[in-house]
């Protein structure tokens, strides 16, 4: 419902290689760091935004989407549902092109709120699964 095949494709495929990864830690049991590794596979570059700022991936993490020093093309959500709307905001004020809520991240008025900003968006999929299926 919230992500049709063309959003899907071309957030993927137009929207840039640079993607902040909003809750990728060093965790390797969690699904944000093996998604950024699929990410990584297939060119993108994956920027870790996370409060510790570690580095992931071999990507010098951030503490916010605001702290990162350089253009965001998509930011990827790894955060539960009531976080997701404030980043998808901070997504706008970076001037981010795309924003992507992960599988079971939901938050409608978000999703209005980001699209009314211009923004791509896609809701509650995953890039890791939708990315192999374009190659």
């Amino acid at each position: 419902m919230y992500a049709d095949a063309e959003t899907v494709r071309r957030i993927l495929t137009e929207s840039g290689d640079t993607w902040a990864v909003v809750g990728l830690s060093t965790n390797r049991a969690r699904a944000a760091y093996g998604v950024a590794g699929v990410l990584q596979r297939f060119g993108k570059r994956v920027v870790p935004v996370h409060p510790k700022a570690e580095t992931v991936h071999g990507e010098q993490g951030y503490g916010t989407l605001a702290a990162i020093p350089f253009p965001v093309d998509v930011v990827d959500v790894f955060v539960n549902s009531e976080l997701a709307g404030e980043v998808a905001d901070s997504a706008v004020d970076i001037g981010a092109k795309a924003v992507w809520f992960q599988l079971g991240v939901i938050d409608e008025d978000a999703y209005e709120r980001t699209r009314s900003a211009g923004l791509e968006m896609v809701m509650d999929r995953c890039p890791a699964i939708e990315i192999p299926k374009l190659a």
